[in-house]
C-alpha cells in the first residue's frame, strides 16, 4: 500500500518547494507543484533515515549510499509513527530521531560523510552543509572561506561562511586547512574550466537571451560566451529540452528550461531559445574513446556526430542532462503545422499544443502543463470576428489570454482539447452567450447579433423608464403674481370655491391656454444625462444637527453586554464582530430574571436620569432652532409662494378690504377710488352674474358695520341708538350705490 502526503516541502539550493511526496515499494517520489520537475529516489539506495523536530513541523532527512542527503518537512506529529512503520515494513529500516543543537555556540567539530559537512556542538548536530551547493572554495591563514550557488528564487540566500581552523600543536604531515580544503572540493559544485570542452558550437543565434553565442558543453555544466556577458550553467539546473518546429518550415526552436533560471542584472531567464537554419549542418568529434562513450553514456552517441547542427546539439544534450527531448503532438493547425500564430500582450509568437501542455515561444516563453490548467476558454476576438482569443486559466487565478488566433485554427485546436479532456468555460467576455463555431463569421454579416448595441438599447430603455417615473413628480411652477388665482389661495383661504358662472365666464378662454402651458412646461423639462456606464445615485440623508441634546439611555441588554464584552472575546479568541453579538444574545436568553435584575434597575435608573436631563434641555431652550430647521426643510411647496391678490369669487374677502381699526370709518376718498374700481371691473365682464358682485360686497359691508354696532351695543348703547346706527349704515349703503353709478357713467363717457 503507497503512502502519500500533500503540500510537503522539500529543500533545493536553500529554497523550499512545495510539492507532493509519495512513498512505493520501489521508490520515493517527489513531484514539484511549481515546475512540475519528478525526483525520484530508490529504495535500494537509500542507506538510513531520521526523523527531525523543526520550527513549527517536523520532518524527515533521507541519506543515500551515494552520499547525498534529501530533507523534506511539512509533516505533524501524529505522521511519525505512521512513517516510521512503513518504513520498517517496506523498506526494513528504522527511523530514528536525530536531535538538533540549540546552545548557539559557534564553535564545535565539524565532520565530513559523503557530500554533507556537519558542524556538532557535543554530540548534537547544528547544522549542515550540502557541498555540492558550494560553488568555490579559498583558504587563508588558518581560515577557509566556502561560497554557495545563488539561487534567484528565494529571498534571502547564503552568500558564503567562513571557518576558523586552529593551527594544530602537533604539525603533521598536511596543514588542517588544506586538508578542510580538499574535503571540501572532492563534493563541491565548483565550475571551472578545466580540460577541453566535449562539443563546442559557434556563432548560435539565442533570442532569449537575445545576441549571438558561443556554446561550449562540459561535462558538468555548459557555457554561453557573447560579446557582453557569458553565462556558466549547470546541468543539473536543465529541466527540460524542446525541439520545436517554425511555422514557415525552414527554421527550428531549441529551447531549454532552466531551474533556477540566469540572472542578468534584475533579469531572470527561465528559457534558453535558441533558433536555427534547418538547412545549416555541421559536424563534431567527441575527445572520447568508444569504450568511455559506451561506458558513460550507454551508447547514447557516437565519437563522431553530422547532420543539422540544432540535431546534433539536442544529441549532445540529451545524453549529458539526461532528459527526454519534447517535440509537438500529433495535432496539425490549418497551415499544416503544429504552430497556432497569435499574440501574447503586445508580442506575436506561437502556440504549440504538446503531449502534456502548451508553450508560448517566444516573447516571454511561457509553458503551462495540464494539470495547471482549471480551464481554457474560446472568447471572441476585440472588433473583429477573423480572430478569436484563446484564454487559459490556471488553478492558481493566473489567466493566459493569447490573442488574434486565426478562425481557421478553431476547429482542429478545439478537437485537440476535446482529446485532452480539458474544461471548456464557454462564457465568452462580458458574460456573452456561449460561442459555438458559427460565432466566428464575418463581422458584416447583419443577422449577426452585435453584444454592444444590444447593451447600449438595453440601457436607452431603462433611461426611457426612469424618466417616465420622473415625469409623475411635480415641478416648480413660475412666479405669476397676477394670475386669477393662486396655489395657495386655494389651499390657505376660508372659502375657495366658486360658482359655474364665475369658472364659465371669467376663466372660460384662459382655462384652456394654462392647459396648453402646464404641458408645455411638461414637455420642456431637462432630463436627466445619463451615460451608458453611470447608475443612479442613492440620495444621502442630512445629518442630524448636534444640539447638546442628552444622549438616549441604555437598555438592561445593552448595560449588561458592554460589561460582558471582554469576557466572551476571552472565551472565544479569533470570534468576529458578529459572532460577539450572536453569542451575547444566546447568554442572555439563558440568564435567570434574579440575574437580570441586577441590570434592569441600572437600566431604569439611567431613564430616570435621561428623563430628568432632558427636561433640563427643553428648560433652557435647546433643541428649539434644531426643530424649527427639520419643519422648513420637510415643507417642501409644490410652487413658489405668491403674492394674495383680490379674487373676483364674492366667497370671500382679501384683507385689502378689511379694516384693521373699529372705530375708523372708511374715507370719502377711500370710497370713491373703490368704486372705480369696481365699476372698472363691471364694464369689462358682460355677464349678467357679474351685477352681484357689488351686492355681495355690499352684503358684506353691512356685515362689518353690524359688528362695529354690535360692539358698541355691548359697551352700554340702547336699542335707539342701534336703530339709528342701522338707518345711518343703511343710507351710507345707498350712498355707495348713488357713487357707483355716477362712477360708471363717468367711465362710460371716458370711454367714449
Amino acid at each position: 500500500m503507497d503512502l502519500e502526503f500533500q503540500d510537503v516541502r522539500a529543500e533545493v539550493k536553500g529554497i523550499m518547494c512545495t510539492g507532493r511526496l509519495k512513498f512505493t515499494e520501489q521508490n520515493i517520489v517527489f513531484k514539484n507543484v511549481k515546475t512540475g520537475k519528478v525526483e525520484q529516489l530508490t529504495s535500494s539506495d537509500i542507506e538510513f533515515v531520521n526523523w527531525q523536530k523543526l520550527v513549527g513541523t517536523c520532518g524527515i532527512r533521507i541519506f543515500l549510499k551515494n552520499g547525498n542527503l534529501h530533507r523534506y518537512c511539512g509533516f505533524n506529529e501524529s505522521d511519525q509513527d505512521k512513517i516510521a512503520k512503513y518504513f520498517k515494513n517496506t523498506y526494513r529500516l528504522d527511523m530514528l530521531e536525530k536531535e538538533l543543537a540549540i546552545k548557539g555556540w559557534n564553535w564545535g567539530s565539524t565532520k565530513f560523510n559523503g557530500s554533507i559537512l556537519s558542524f556538532d556542538i557535543g554530540n548534537l548536530t547544528a547544522f549542515e552543509i550540502p557541498l555540492n551547493n558550494v560553488s568555490q572554495c579559498t583558504t587563508g591563514k588558518n581560515e577557509v572561506t566556502l561560497e554557495f550557488h545563488q539561487n534567484d528564487e528565494t529571498p534571502v540566500s547564503l552568500c558564503e561562511m567562513r571557518f576558523h581552523i586552529p593551527s594544530a600543536e602537533l604539525a603533521g604531515d598536511q596543514d588542517p586547512v588544506d586538508a578542510f580544503h580538499d574535503q571540501v572540493m572532492k563534493q563541491a559544485s565548483v565550475i571551472s574550466i578545466s580540460g577541453d570542452a566535449i562539443a563546442i558550437f559557434r556563432e548560435m543565434q539565442c533570442l532569449t537571451p537575445r545576441g549571438r553565442y558561443d556554446i561550449k558543453v562540459f561535462q558538468t555544466f555548459f557555457q554561453l560566451h557573447g560579446k557582453t556577458f557569458d553565462y556558466k550553467i549547470p546541468m543539473t539546473t536543465v529541466l527540460r529540452l524542446f525541439i520545436l518546429p517554425h511555422k514557415d518550415g525552414r527554421q527550428i526552436f531549441f529551447v531549454v528550461s532552466l531551474d533556477p533560471p540566469i540572472k542578468q542584472g534584475q533579469t531572470r531567464y527561465h528559457y534558453l531559445v535558441l533558433l536555427f537554419n534547418m538547412e545549416e549542418e555541421t559536424s563534431i568529434e567527441l575527445p572520447f574513446t568508444d569504450e568511455e562513450i559506451e561506458t558513460k553514456y550507454a551508447g547514447k552517441l557516437t565519437k563522431e556526430l553530422s547532420g543539422p547542427t540544432y540535431e546534433v546539439l539536442a544529441q549532445v544534450m540529451k545524453a549529458i542532462v539526461n532528459r527526454k527531448i519534447t517535440t509537438p503532438a500529433s495535432f496539425k493547425g490549418h497551415s499544416g503545422t503544429s504552430a497556432i500564430g497569435c499574440s501574447y500582450k503586445a508580442a506575436a509568437g506561437y502556440v504549440y499544443p504538446l503531449e502534456r501542455g502548451f508553450i508560448y515561444i517566444h516573447k516571454p516563453p511561457i509553458h503551462i502543463r495540464f494539470e495547471e490548467i482549471s480551464s481554457v476558454n474560446f472568447a471572441r476576438g476585440g472588433g473583429s470576428t477573423r480572430s478569436f482569443d484563446f484564454e487559459i486559466e490556471l488553478k492558481n487565478g493566473v489567466i493566459h489570454t493569447f490573442s488574434s488566433i486565426e478562425k481557421e485554427e478553431y476547429g482542429s485546436l478545439y478537437d485537440f482539447i476535446n482529446a485532452k479532456k480539458l474544461r471548456v468555460k464557454n462564457t465568452g467576455k462580458s458574460d456573452k452567450p456561449a460561442y459555438t463555431g458559427d460565432d466566428y463569421g464575418d463581422s458584416d454579416n447583419e443577422a449577426e447579433p452585435d453584444a454592444y448595441l444590444a447593451r447600449v438599447k438595453r440601457e436607452g430603455q431603462e433611461r426611457d423608464e426612469d424618466d417616465d417615473d420622473d415625469s409623475d413628480e411635480s415641478t416648480d411652477e413660475d412666479f405669476n403674481p397676477e394670475g386669477q388665482e393662486s396655489d395657495v389661495a386655494e389651499e390657505f383661504d376660508s372659502n375657495p370655491s366658486t360658482t359655474e358662472s364665475e369658472s364659465g365666464n371669467e376663466e372660460g378662454g384662459s382655462g384652456e391656454k394654462k392647459e396648453k402651458k402646464e404641458k408645455k412646461k411638461k414637455d420642456k423639462r431637462p432630463k436627466s444625462a445619463k451615460t451608458i456606464s453611470e447608475k443612479p445615485r442613492k440620495s444621502k440623508k442630512a445629518k442630524k444637527p448636534d444640539d447638546g441634546r442628552p444622549k438616549r439611555a441604555a437598555t438592561a441588554y445593552m448595560i449588561w453586554f458592554n460589561e460582558a464584552r471582554d469576557e466572551i472575546k476571552s472565551d472565544n479568541p479569533g470570534i468576529s464582530f458578529v459572532e460577539i453579538a450572536k453569542k451575547g444574545g444566546e447568554l442572555w436568553k439563558k440568564m435567570s430574571t434574579s440575574e437580570k435584575s441586577k441590570y434592569e434597575e441600572k437600566a431604569a435608573k439611567s431613564k430616570e436620569e435621561y428623563m430628568k436631563a432632558m427636561k433640563e434641555f427643553k428648560e433652557s431652550g435647546g433643541g428649539t432652532e434644531s426643530s424649527k430647521e427639520s419643519k422648513k426643510s420637510s415643507k417642501k411647496p409644490s410652487s413658489q409662494k405668491k403674492v394674495s391678490t383680490p379674487v373676483k369669487s364674492g366667497s370671500f374677502i382679501s384683507k385689502e378690504f378689511i379694516e384693521s381699526d373699529d372705530d375708523s370709518s372708511l374715507s370719502e376718498s377711500d370710497d370713491k377710488s373703490n368704486n372705480k374700481t369696481k365699476s372698472k371691473k363691471k364694464s369689462s365682464d358682460d355677464s349678467s352674474d357679474d351685477k352681484k358682485s357689488p351686492v355681495k360686497f355690499k352684503k358684506t359691508k353691512d356685515e362689518s358695520s353690524k359688528s362695529k354696532r354690535k360692539k358698541e351695543s355691548s359697551d352700554g348703547s340702547s336699542e335707539e341708538e342701534k336703530s339709528k346706527s342701522m338707518k345711518k349704515s343703511k343710507s351710507d349703503s345707498e350712498d355707495d350705490d348713488i357713487d357707483e353709478s355716477s362712477g360708471s357713467a363717468s367711465d362710460a363717457s371716458d370711454s367714449d
